[in-house]
């Protein structure tokens, strides 16, 4: 674990493009370590499709001892669609570490980055910059593994605790409140679907009682149909989002596609003592051993592990360290850069240079 300011990193690079944008990352968080008193000790372990191929199993105990130990998580990018379990679900041990940890809060951002297109009319004058929060150990996930199919049905339980809905609903507020400190309106929008399921209005119900905890955050509900619609019409009305685990699956990658697409998205899985960090694409093996995978999601994902990392342990060297990275990002791209699902030229390590330039 840390002392003062060095931490013990794992490193899951995974399948696919996982190594290849996790390299980058690591390079610039190396660079970091040149430029502040923070020093970091990446211990690298297997995880995903191809160990499992090998040995049966998504992971091995060494990986989650390494993890259980390490002050914080990166991961690559894990699954592939050509290895499955017997039930032909993927393997997924990004989602078996939010269980394993108890991971309760995916975080995932989306932010306009200057001279990234954006498919909204609209955006690039008035901005992008919300996050999604999704509970990332319930909702219809908790069925993952425990579905029931007969010959003429299939059934998925979708299952709401109030313990992990007061736990999302707290970070959320209190996600909100930091926001506004940096100038975001400080909103929180509650998305469900209580006019419909009554799981949903007990997870409006708590949100309300946390709403009345924190007043200085304006707080919202919406219905994820109308979210979904107001999210294509006007981003730039959304600051922050709380939703049910698949909810903010499906919703996450809508506003990834709003900011660039997946390669440009980071996000966090955070629990009250673990964290994962990692981008919010897949592994692409269409493209994997080519150069072209965007590391931007990656890099980005490591500037907000330094932001938790910062939080967790006082250390505001570790939260200005997360800001330079992204600022450094934003100028790689202001100065041009183009990764290749742009139509640009500029590959893995192309970006990844940039940053390192900028920084």
């Amino acid at each position: 674990m840390s002392a003062n300011t060095a931490f013990h990193i794992a490193v899951l690079p995974g399948d696919g493009i996982g190594p290849e944008v996790m390299e980058p990352a690591l390079e610039i968080l190396r660079q970091i370590e040149k430029t502040t008193h923070l020093s970091f000790r990446f211990t690298e372990a297997p995880a995903g499709a191809n160990h499992y191929r090998e040995t049966g199993r998504s992971m091995p105990d060494s990986t989650i001892r390494l993890c259980e130990e390490a002050d914080a998580i990166l991961l690559g990018a894990c699954g592939l669609p050509s290895v499955r379990y017997p039930d032909n679900t993927e393997i997924a041990p990004q989602i078996e570490l939010r269980m394993l940890f108890d991971l309760y809060a995916g975080v995932r951002p989306a932010r306009l980055i200057p001279g990234v297109p954006s498919p909204i009319v609209g955006a690039e004058q008035r901005g992008i910059d919300l996050v999604v929060i999704r509970e990332s150990t319930e909702g219809l996930f908790a069925s993952m593994g425990k579905g029931v199919i007969t010959h003429e049905d299939a059934r998925e339980t979708l299952v709401i605790t109030r313990k992990t809905s007061e736990r999302l609903f707290e970070f959320s507020f209190k996600l909100a409140e930091r926001r506004k400190k940096r100038g975001r309106p400080g909103a929180l929008t509650c998305v469900d679907k209580a006019n419909v399921f009554k799981a949903f209005a007990f997870f409006r119900e708590i949100f309300d009682e946390a709403a009345k905890r924190h007043p200085d955050v304006k707080a919202d509900r919406l219905y994820v149909d109308a979210c979904s619609a107001l999210l294509v019409k006007r981003p730039w009305d959304f600051d922050v989002m709380v939703t049910e685990n698949m909810f903010g699956d499906i919703l996450s990658d809508l506003t990834a596609g709003l900011v660039g697409g997946m390669g440009m998205a980071p996000s966090a899985d955070i629990g009250d003592r673990y964290a994962v960090f990692q981008p919010c694409h897949g592994t692409a093996p269409d493209i994997m051993g080519q150069g072209k995978a965007n590391p931007t999601g990656m890099i980005l994902s490591a500037a907000m592990m330094l932001d938790w990392l910062a939080g967790k342990h006082g250390l505001e060297t570790a939260a200005e360290a997360g800001e330079r990275i992204e600022r450094a990002v934003d100028k790689a791209y202001a100065q041009g850069i183009r990764p290749t699902e742009f139509g640009g030229k500029n590959g893995t390590a192309d970006i990844g240079n940039a940053v390192l330039a900028a920084l």
